[in-house]
């Protein structure tokens, strides 16, 4: 059972984000097994932080599904997508490159319990906040 570190709130402004794979348990293995990966992926967070500021996304506007989800950046990914032309275009060039070189650190196994880890994230939310 994943357990979540704050209730939900009830705002009706709070945006709904579907998760698939828990990236960062993905980056965590990452880092550990290629330190040198935090070159290429801090710069891209830098960026998507800063656009994120210049379209007014702001992450504590999304409810966290589980204590591991904090910090995580599928909130502002997701909400540039929405929002940044630009972005959606560099995000098109650049993630396919990133994927590919975290595929090739991890293991196809560390990949499917990431999986399920997002999997039972989304599940025990929904349940508790139908």
């Amino acid at each position: 059972m994943v357990k979540r570190n704050r209730p939900v709130q009830s705002n009706s402004s709070l945006k709904y984000v579907k998760c698939t794979t828990c990236t960062k348990h993905l980056v965590e293995i990452v880092y550990d097994r290629a330190p040198w990966f935090r070159l290429l992926r801090w710069p891209m967070i830098l960026g998507m932080k800063a656009l994120s500021r210049y379209h007014g996304i702001n992450p504590k506007d999304y409810p966290v599904r589980t204590e591991e989800c904090y910090g995580c950046v599928r909130f502002m990914k997701n909400a540039l997508k929405e929002k940044s032309p630009a972005f959606v275009r560099l995000n098109e060039i650049v993630n396919p490159v990133f994927n590919r070189i975290r595929d090739l650190i991890v293991t196809e196994d560390e990949k499917v319990k990431a999986v399920d880890f997002a999997r039972s994230a989304m599940d025990s939310f929904e349940k508790e906040n139908k």
